[in-house]
């Protein structure tokens, strides 16, 4: 992968990277290994990217579908958690932001299903429903009633 190609196309998008890629790992060595892996997917696939959209929302959807893959993927092998019962291990593990109300929310999100993850993180972008459809592949009509539950179940989790 060129310098420039990095600086010019994935650096100024780098925050939207790492929040996706936060998201769907439990530990650093994971998340450094996501966000190698979704730089490397941009720089392979750059090629393939038609315009039809921005090259933000390109960057959101073929990073969560790297993480998605990653998540798969992974789950052979190591054990990853989509559900209430998030062990202690892994919540004392996940305090990677100063923040603690921030690492609280990042936890509850990371007991959401894998789609649901992808949904809140691009709601909490601020992207449009439209936006968060494109993205995830899914239907415009559906996005806010998922949102809603989505935003329930983490009050739930949160309190």
């Amino acid at each position: 992968m060129s310098n420039d190609f990095y600086t010019a196309s994935i650096l100024p998008y780098s925050a939207i990277i790492i929040k996706m890629c936060r998201a769907y790992s439990n530990s650093q060595e994971d998340f450094e290994d996501y966000y190698q892996e979704v730089c490397l997917q941009i720089w392979r696939s750059k090629d393939n990217f038609n315009q039809q959209s921005e090259w933000s929302t390109w960057i959101y959807r073929l990073s969560l579908n790297v993480c998605l893959t990653l998540l798969k993927k992974n789950k052979n092998g190591v054990q990853y958690f989509a559900s209430d019962a998030l062990p202690d291990k892994a919540i004392e593990d996940s305090h990677v932001f100063p923040d603690d109300a921030l690492n609280e929310l990042y936890n509850a999100i990371k007991r959401l299903s894998e789609i649901d993850r992808g949904i809140i993180m691009l709601y909490l972008e601020e992207k449009s429903y439209q936006e968060i459809a494109d993205i995830t592949g899914t239907n415009a009509n559906n996005i806010g009633v998922r949102i809603k539950r989505i935003k329930e179940r983490l009050l739930k989790l949160l309190n």
